[in-house]
């Protein structure tokens, strides 16, 4: 059975520890040598990045976040232990760990460690997939030539690199395919390695809990235990056509996943699929000119977006959070794609006062879908606004003397608010 010390690379036999360096994190596996799909996901990105640029941090749960009032961004693994996780809210995070350091995102310096990982990533290989600025799958394929090692010893070596070029540590997950690697690099949390090779996927998923397929939310999931579906062995006794008229294309998938199927390929050009802002206020509010300005506000961050990516998008999204964090979210499709500040306001506007809910609210927020060239967009004009190709032309002049002047050259009076 082929082996590898991650820590000194060298390729072994199996054993305890590594017979020239001595570590104990050797890594064997019967496919070890043949398997090319990887997920790497660093270990609580965030943190980890504040804890490396100040030591006096070492030692102590930090938790990344937008004030008592937000949410969890992440948490180190000793704010975990207590059971700190992502999205949580604030208050209740600080109820667990009330000795918790927190401390607002930089993401300059997340953007700076991100960049820094990819660019070794693409020493390896040019097949890179990112899912976020601290995840991406690669594929391997074809690579031992080109490193005189396999894939398995050279993402070994990426995680070494990581860790002693940039202070960061990593986990990864081998496998045959990206939905078993992904599932992979969470079992050995942090700074892990782990593989599913292809003879041991059936037995492995067996019984294994389908809301470990990623995607899988809580109403997705609520549907699958209403059918009774709990476990990937439940999966197995559905027909795939019954899995599709129940569940639909999300059925069909999981008739896949259940036999560790998976033929999606890692994509370097993955497409963005929508624009969006949101804010989550100090304290809960109804006041219409509150909503009203934080809402034209991220519809010029949305625009703003949108304008220097040259993207419009067709579909108008509104998201609220009411103070119980009941979520409500509406969205409406354009006769063509947009984006202009004013249009994205005026529709997530028009959706905010069909809802007739009271609020309060602690979160806002508004965005585009449906994403395309920028071509086509605001072309049509509206009928029943013959105002909105004036305003049009005025806020591309108002962009003209923002990008030279700076953004705060020319403010909109309900930007004040």
């Amino acid at each position: 059975m082929p082996a590898v010390c991650r820590d000194c690379l060298t390729q072994i036999s199996p054993a305890r520890r590594c017979p020239a360096c001595g570590s104990p994190r050797v890594t064997s596996h019967p496919e070890l040598f043949d398997l090319s799909i990887a997920h790497m996901d660093c270990d609580a990105f965030y943190a980890s990045v504040e804890k490396r640029d100040n030591p006096e941090l070492n030692g102590k749960p930090v938790i990344i976040g937008g004030g008592r009032r937000g949410v969890v961004s992440t948490a180190c693994y000793i704010a975990r232990i207590k059971g700190v996780r992502s999205a949580m809210p604030m208050f209740q995070a600080l109820k667990l760990c009330p000795e918790a350091v927190i401390i607002k995102p930089r993401m300059d310096a997340y953007v700076d460690a991100s960049r820094a990982i990819r660019a070794m990533m693409e020493e390896l290989t040019p097949a890179i997939e990112p899912l976020s600025l601290d995840e991406a799958f690669l594929d391997m394929t074809g690579t031992t030539k080109l490193h005189g090692a396999p894939p398995a010893v050279m993402l070994a070596k990426l995680v070494r690199r990581m860790k002693t070029e940039l202070g960061l540590t990593g986990s990864i997950g081998l496998s045959h395919n990206k939905f078993l690697a992904k599932v992979a690099s969470d079992l050995d949390k942090p700074h892990g390695f782990s593989i599913i090779g292809q003879d041991e996927t059936a037995a492995f998923l067996h019984d294994k809990p389908v809301s470990m397929i990623w995607g899988v939310g809580a109403a997705t999931l609520a549907s699958l235990n209403k059918a009774g579906i709990q476990t990937f062995s439940d999966l197995l006794r559905w027909e795939q056509t019954d899995l599709t008229a129940r569940f639909g294309s999300m059925g069909d998938r999981l008739w896949h996943l259940a036999r560790g199927q998976d033929k999606r390929r890692v994509s370097s050009h993955e497409p963005m699929k929508s624009i969006s802002n949101e804010t989550t206020f100090s304290d809960d509010t109804s006041d219409p000119e509150v909503l009203d300005g934080h809402l034209w506000r991220m519809a010029q961050k949305v625009a703003d977006r949108a304008k220097a990516k040259n993207m419009a998008g067709r579909v108008v999204v509104l998201k609220l959070k009411r103070a119980d964090f009941s979520l409500i979210t509406r969205r409406v499709s354009l006769y063509d794609p947009t984006q202009l500040a004013d249009r994205i306001y005026r529709t997530a506007r028009g959706l905010f006062d069909q809802l007739n809910d009271p609020g309060p609210y602690r979160l806002l927020g508004c965005g585009i879908s449906d994403l395309s060239d920028a071509d086509g967009a605001d072309l049509s004009g509206d009928l029943l606004d013959p105002d909105a190709g004036r305003r049009g032309k005025a806020e591309r002049a108002t962009d003209a003397i923002r990008n030279r002047f700076g953004d705060k050259a020319i403010v909109k009076g309900r930007a004040l608010r």
